[in-house]
């Protein structure tokens, strides 16, 4: 029987049972807190060995999380920047990767600090506009976006890069972290890779920190699972079950989110003293025909710009029941100031291009009532 994405959420292990022991009968998949593991005799083995190898918990999580998005393997990372510094594991001093401009400010940081010293070189380009193909040399290896980005929210269209990606023999990697497996799987568009920072929308509470790598490619898969027995950034047990407890939730979370972000992106607009919101969700979003195609939804993601840096300041000194907080994607609506919590260490002329200015606000809607969401915002409007 094919389940409904909502139902695989909650009861995608069915789709593994025969290949498990029933553990009793457990609802909820138990937590093997342990760190290594008996033989029953010379040359047998359970099928574990050593947790930083692989634990059941952490398998299962794999399972879930590589059927949501489709690829034949994930790995469980103890947060979403181990998993892109394992994945910079997949290359060699020398090679080049193209890479989205407007990113994650930890991506930035990695790829400027820790691999172009080990002698990667990266060229920055805005996907939408700039000429991809003229911008591959002979030694490039790879394309690396995120779709929606982190602040800004450009949408690159994942299928057409994918024909490029796949024209020139480069692996294409889609961090997915924005929408999800609920709203968007790039592995189905012509991805070869999708990253997520699992702190975010697949746990969803704010409570624990994860990271994923998901592949559809048998030679990926083997490298990676080399590498992270290897590296041994794993991630825990008990971590592993916040997580599987997270995405049973996953589908309702994402649903009641996105209405909330729907609307409070239409209140935004009529409010004067906004210069622009960027919600992928409104008609007047330059890639809105985009999403629509390669997405199921929009998300809870957006940002808006006040028309005065010293604007911004007051809204965050003012609400109250939306947080001023770093991190995204729990059922807390959370608002970031990119200038000096995720976008700090990027340098302000490159904060500047991508257009992120002293005015600019992220906003992570999560579950609560909108109206409620919507009176916090208002009385901060009133104090600007």
């Amino acid at each position: 029987m094919k389940y409904s994405l909502q139902t695989r959420c909650i009861h995608l292990e069915q789709d593994q049972k025969a290949e498990k022991p029933e553990h009793f009968g457990a609802i909820s998949y138990p937590i093997y807190q342990t760190a290594t593991y008996a033989h029953p005799r010379l040359g047998e083995s359970t099928g574990y060995d050593y947790s930083r190898l692989q634990n059941p918990t952490r398998a299962h999580l794999e399972q879930v999380v590589a059927k949501l998005e489709y690829g034949i393997d994930a790995f469980a990372l103890s947060s979403g920047m181990a998993a892109i510094t394992l994945l910079m594991e997949l290359f060699q001093p020398g090679d080049h990767l193209l890479v989205e401009a407007d990113l994650y400010g930890g991506s930035i940081r990695l790829f400027d600090h820790v691999n172009k010293k080990n002698q990667y070189e990266f060229t920055y380009l805005n996907f939408e506009e700039d000429d991809i193909e003229s911008k591959i040399q002979e030694n490039t290896k790879a394309i690396y976006i995120e779709t929606p980005t982190n602040p800004m929210m450009h949408v690159s269209d994942i299928e057409k890069i994918a024909q490029i990606a796949k024209k020139h023999n480069l692996l294409f990697i889609v961090d997915n972290t924005f929408l999800s497996p609920y709203f968007q799987n790039p592995l189905l568009l012509g991805a070869d890779v999708v990253i997520h920072s699992g702190t975010k929308f697949l746990g969803g509470h704010n409570d624990t920190l994860a990271g994923f790598i998901v592949t559809n490619r048998e030679d990926v898969q083997e490298k990676l699972r080399f590498l992270i027995k290897t590296t041994g950034a794993g991630l825990a047990p008990f971590d592993s079950w916040l997580l599987l407890r997270g995405i049973k939730t996953l589908a309702i979370r994402m649903e009641q989110a996105q209405k909330n972000a729907q609307k409070i992106a239409e209140w935004l607009s009529e409010q004067k003293q906004v210069k622009r919101v960027i919600y992928p969700g409104l008609p007047s979003f330059p890639q809105y025909e985009v999403m629509k195609k390669q997405a199921r939804g929009f998300g809870a993601m957006l940002t808006f710009e006040l028309e005065h840096e010293e604007q911004a300041k007051d809204v965050l000194n003012h609400i109250k029941l939306i947080k001023f907080a770093e991190s995204l994607g729990g059922v807390e609506t959370l608002m970031t100031y990119p200038t000096t919590q995720t976008h700090a260490d990027v340098p302000e002329e490159v904060r500047l291009k991508n257009g992120i200015t002293g005015a600019t606000l992220r906003l992570s809607t999560g579950i609560e009532d909108i109206e409620d969401l919507l009176e916090d915002l208002k009385q901060a409007f009133e104090k600007i």
